[in-house]
């Protein structure tokens, strides 16, 4: 059931606005995207010259708000993005693209409901099926019109997930995979599990643990 990719984005997107960001790393130059026939506005975070011709250190990180904001640990969302957003104040450029994709495309709503399920003894893929979904509805294809924004060809991509780096190649983006696993916890084992045998993610063999979720 899972969602297959698009190579073009064809929904218009422009860059809207843009200011300094300091943040506890680095002070990022934050750029707003506007997706105009959903209203979503996608964000990128940038450092240093990135517009240059040369790979660019990158992320492609959906929203997560119960990870990213609230500091679930049901998955590892928040970890990858502070992990990511070190990596690049360390090397001095690179670039995070903030994704309003939610819950793997299905919305904050169905996101909790999809945790309710987890709750009954459904894995993270399991409980899409069961509200009507696929296991995957992001189309990495929207990261076309930001890269081509900034005049990147070329990625170091922080990434675990094949579905990422297939989407940027076909978007004619030359890719080398960065390995970027965050810590396995009680309760996040077997989400991540679940990554790893349905869904593709390249992660070491989680540890079993006692917790459902």
């Amino acid at each position: 059931m899972s969602s297959p990719q698009t190579a073009q984005y064809t929904t218009p997107i422009d860059q809207v606005a843009s200011c300094a960001l300091p943040t506890p790393w680095a002070t990022f130059q934050l750029h707003v995207f506007l997706e105009q026939e959903t209203g979503k506005e996608h964000l990128a975070l940038a450092l240093g010259d990135i517009s240059d011709g040369q790979p660019v250190l990158a992320r492609l990180h959906s929203e997560c708000l119960t990870g990213d904001t609230l500091f679930s640990l049901r998955c590892d969302c928040g970890a990858q993005l502070e992990s990511a957003l070190r990596q690049i104040a360390a090397e001095g450029r690179g670039v995070l693209f903030y994704l309003r994709q939610e819950g793997r495309g299905i919305g904050l709503v169905n996101k909790v409901r999809a945790y309710g399920l987890q709750e009954s003894g459904a894995d993270t893929v399991e409980a899409n099926h069961q509200l009507g979904f696929a296991d995957d509805l992001r189309d990495y294809a929207i990261c076309g019109p930001m890269l081509r924004h900034f005049g990147i060809r070329a990625v170091r991509l922080m990434t675990n997930n094949p579905r990422k780096i297939d989407a940027l190649k076909r978007l004619s983006i030359n890719v080398e995979r960065i390995e970027h696993v965050a810590s396995s916890t009680r309760f996040n084992a077997r989400y991540l599990a679940t990554k790893a045998s349905k869904l593709g993610h390249l992660l070491p063999q989680a540890p079993a643990h006692s917790s459902k979720p």
